[in-house]
């Protein structure tokens, strides 16, 4: 039974984008490894930003600098 946990920052990811990690993780794990999707779970996470850092930062901090992750 796979279990894959995703963990994001809290930044307005929305239902919608949520059900297409789920969906597209689920699928993932049923073409690479050959699962069964009704026993693959998937878990999403959200993380304050306060309460979260790389770099020495905490990403709210980062944000407020205009560092973001987004593709430029």
């Amino acid at each position: 039974m796979p279990y894959v946990k995703i963990e994001l920052t809290r930044e307005g990811v929305t239902r919608e984008q949520k059900q297409q990690l789920i969906k597209g993780v689920t699928d993932l794990i049923t073409d690479v490894l050959n699962k069964d999707p009704q026993l693959t779970h998937v878990v999403i996470q959200e993380v304050n930003l306060d309460d979260w850092g790389f770099a020495g930062e905490q990403v709210s901090v980062l944000r407020e600098k205009g560092i973001t992750a987004d593709k430029k």
